[in-house]
């Protein structure tokens, strides 16, 4: 999955980027709400994480444009204010939910979890399909009851395709929730990772639909 991080704390942001990458988020950070506009016009998130005092442009405005455009990327509001109508503000103009700074890096992770299952239409966290079981939350999978252990790649390939059981993704679509603006990319790779997950969870769970990219499907 690919995120989006807003926030202009060199000390936040650096902790919150190395905390969502240690659970195998692509994630894009910028500093300023001009930069964040620029981002979301140009890539497609499936979660924008926002800080509201920024430089540039306030983020309650950047959210405004996001949904006057109808960009629907859940938005969570990651602020230091804390007044009821500051909250209040943020929701009212279209922010799926709001965490306090400074907040426990576990609950955030929680909600991004959360933002995004219920963004694609599957609010359970585990996923299952002849054998395969799949904790969306805590990462763990097993084979006939069997653990398996993914690594960091093959699980962010993974998930956007359980995330969405029946939806078909391209390759290009797949790299984008893989790879951030940092990562080299080989061009085989989401080929190799796909490879990878059949040996290990067999060859039914990820199809091929010849012609237009990988699917899992429905639970």
């Amino acid at each position: 999955m690919r995120l989006l991080l807003v926030e202009d704390d060199q000390m936040i942001g650096e902790t919150v980027l190395d905390v969502l990458r240690a659970e195998h988020y692509a994630v894009d950070w910028v500093k300023d709400g001009v930069s964040a506009e620029f981002a979301w016009r140009s890539q497609a998130y499936d979660l924008v994480l926002l800080d509201l005092g920024l430089p540039g442009r306030d983020g309650l405005q950047v959210l405004k444009n996001m949904r006057d455009v109808r960009q629907r990327a859940p938005v969570l509001i990651a602020t230091a204010r804390d007044a009821v109508e500051h909250r209040i503000a943020g929701l009212d103009a279209g922010a799926d939910d709001y965490v306090l700074k400074p907040y426990d890096l576990g609950e955030l992770l929680a909600r991004v979890r959360a933002l995004i299952r219920r963004a694609h239409g599957r609010p359970e966290p585990v996923y299952e399909h002849d054998g395969v079981v799949i904790h969306s939350a805590t990462r763990e999978v097993t084979v006939a009851g069997v653990p398996v252990t993914l690594s960091s790649r093959e699980w962010a390939v993974l998930e956007p395709l359980i995330a969405r059981p029946g939806a078909v993704l391209s390759r290009a679509q797949l790299e984008e929730k893989v790879f951030g603006w940092d990562d080299e990319v080989a061009s085989n790779a989401v080929e190799v990772y796909v490879h990878g997950l059949r040996k290990k969870l067999g060859t039914g769970l990820i199809q091929n639909v010849r012609g237009v990219g990988y699917m899992v499907p429905r639970a």
